[in-house]
């Protein structure tokens, strides 16, 4: 028989998840299983798109990073991106190659190249953000307003744990792509 758990305690903490401030490690487990499930799912939504122009998930994720900030450097994409920067300078090739991508020395130091979608870029990039779009906002409706907060609270919780350089919650805001 599997030891009781012990009922949660209230009143002396505030926000959400007030409830679960118990969690047994199938309670992690579950959550870590759903996170990967719930990345699988959304990845999945681009992937017809992204081979119909001959891209992968690198390459969608550059593109998104330099969609969110126009004229991001190299090294700022690298620490964003968490990935080597052999990695990055392939799928990066490939985008400039595509022509997705256009690389401008910046005015400040010379020596830093500045990256911004091109046009195509923008138009593919836009699309495949509104595949994703859709599925979030209905999954965002369904759950309602609490949820979706609780929801941000954690990821950026995730976030500011993972130590990863370049990361964090307090980065400055982002463009309003609420239309299509």
């Amino acid at each position: 028989m599997a030891p009781s758990r012990p009922p949660p305690t209230r009143g002396t903490a505030t926000g959400a998840g007030v409830e679960l401030l118990f969690l047994r490690d199938e309670d992690m487990r579950q959550a870590q299983d759903l996170l990967m499930l719930a990345c699988r799912a959304f990845n999945a939504l681009i992937d017809e798109e992204l081979q119909v122009h001959g891209l992968g998930h690198a390459h969608y994720r550059i593109m998104q990073a330099i969609a969110l900030q126009p004229g991001l450097a190299v090294g700022g994409l690298l620490g964003t991106l968490g990935i080597t920067k052999q990695s990055l300078n392939r799928a990066l090739g490939e985008l400039l190659t595509l022509g997705l991508l256009r690389q401008q020395t910046a005015a400040q130091d010379r020596r830093r190249k500045q990256l911004y979608l091109t046009p195509r870029g923008m138009e593919i990039e836009s699309r495949l953000f509104s595949l994703q779009r859709e599925v979030l906002l209905r999954a965002y409706r369904k759950a309602g307003g609490k949820a979706v907060d609780g929801f941000r609270r954690v990821m950026r919780g995730l976030i500011d744990e993972s130590d990863t350089p370049g990361v964090s919650t307090g980065a400055s805001p982002l463009p309003d792509r609420s239309t299509p």
